[in-house]
């Protein structure tokens, strides 16, 4: 069986650019521009010894000049020699040091790759790397730990809160039947119409909340077929078709049936945020609002599905931010249960299924949020 993994999309070419080399913390000038200070104390002790050499000799015979610069040659030989041999042996240290720093995503593991150092310093500097990359290792652990303990229980808690939803729901539709059954009152109908409406409100919370928690292990939940879109779409609009007549929404559809290769239940869950979405900011305009779900055909293969809302509409300079955790917006600001996690998920679902999600709309006329089905994108991501 292939492991999904998800689809890496280059950029355009004219974004494209080089990897960066590594920088050039270690070059000839560098390394001698920093024993600078060894080299001058060098020749000044060495200009010292001749001085003496002279003095001394001007009380008798005068050594030659020739000689002189021999010695000087000897000496700077050795302090040359010294130097090379001193910049070969730390070469590969500072060579480490450099990949490291030029790595676009370093990881936990890339400090401890440098293990090259020949000087004191340099040892100093590694242990107290790996003290550091093991203190945080540990920390790092122990965050993840907990983490799973708080996924487990949230994942836990949603489930056992599905539990009674599950039951009220059916007692609902159990008074529902009595009350068609024994002529209950229309203020009756109108109670159990509210009480149905929060409880659906509370179902799709809870399910938003089990989602996101699964999100962070999105590659051990997901399953890649081929899917027909049409039946899906049907499949979702019925389960939000109490809602839509309570909000005098009518949904459409319109396209031809076309197969994708998706996640049929992740799909399901983007397309039940953008239609919560739709109901929720069209519920409040008067008169019969209609909801477009619309499946057009590419010429270069793969497809599009449009879903088009009448709602309010988003503010022009909001919709750049309309996939950001948490942000609701102008409008949003005035639907109390706005989260600003709807599109966010469904961003996040869709890039890693390696669809595209695209977003336009008019201020009080409308919003309309396209998927786009690419023909490669999904057989890109899978590793045989």
């Amino acid at each position: 069986m292939s492991r999904y993994e998800p689809p890496r999309h280059s950029p355009p070419k004219h974004q494209q650019h080089t990897q960066p080399s590594a920088p050039r913390i270690f070059t000839i000038q560098s390394f001698l521009l920093d024993r600078l200070p060894y080299i001058a104390s060098f020749y000044l002790a060495l200009a010292f010894i001749l001085l003496i050499i002279l003095l001394d000799s001007g009380r008798g015979a005068m050594p030659s000049m020739s000689n002189l610069l021999y010695m000087a040659l000897l000496a700077s030989v050795v302090i040359v020699g010294w130097l090379a041999w001193d910049y070969a042996r730390q070469r590969p240290y500072y060579r480490q040091v450099a990949e490291m720093l030029a790595e676009e995503n370093p990881t936990i593991v890339s400090i401890v790759r440098v293990q090259d150092g020949v000087t004191c310093e340099q040892q100093t500097v590694q242990r107290l790397l790996e003290h550091q990359h093991k203190a945080f290792s540990d920390e790092l652990a122990d965050y993840r730990r907990q983490r799973e303990h708080h996924l487990h229980f949230t994942n836990q808690w949603v489930h056992h809160m599905k539990t009674p939803v599950s039951v009220i729901d059916l007692l609902l539709q159990q008074a529902a039947e009595q009350q068609i059954a024994e002529n209950e009152t229309t203020a009756s109908r109108m109670l159990h119409s509210s009480i149905q409406e929060e409880l659906d409100r509370i179902s799709r919370g809870l399910e938003m909340m089990l989602h996101t928690a699964r999100l962070d292990q999105f590659r051990m939940d997901v399953r890649i077929e081929r899917i027909q879109l049409l039946p899906l779409i049907r499949q979702v609009i019925n389960g939000h078709k109490k809602a839509c007549i309570r909000t005098s929404i009518f949904p459409r559809v319109e396209g031809s049936d076309m197969f994708v290769e998706t996640d049929a239940k992740w799909l399901t869950f983007v397309l039940n945020q953008l239609m919560t979405n739709a109901i929720k900011y069209s519920k409040n305009k008067p008169g019969s609002k209609t909801l477009l779900f619309e499946t057009k055909q590419l010429p270069g293969g793969g497809c599009t599905l449009s879903v088009t809302d009448e709602g309010i509409g988003i503010a022009e300079h909001d919709l750049v931010r309309v996939f950001d955790p948490f942000f609701t917006g102008e409008n949003g600001r005035l639907i109390e249960e706005s989260t600003g996690m709807g599109l966010y998920l469904a961003h996040e679902v869709c890039s890693r299924l390696g669809h595209e999600i695209s977003i336009e709309s008019e201020l009080g006329r409308g919003t309309t949020v396209t998927i786009h089905f690419r023909s490669d994108a999904i057989h890109q991501g899978l590793v045989m």
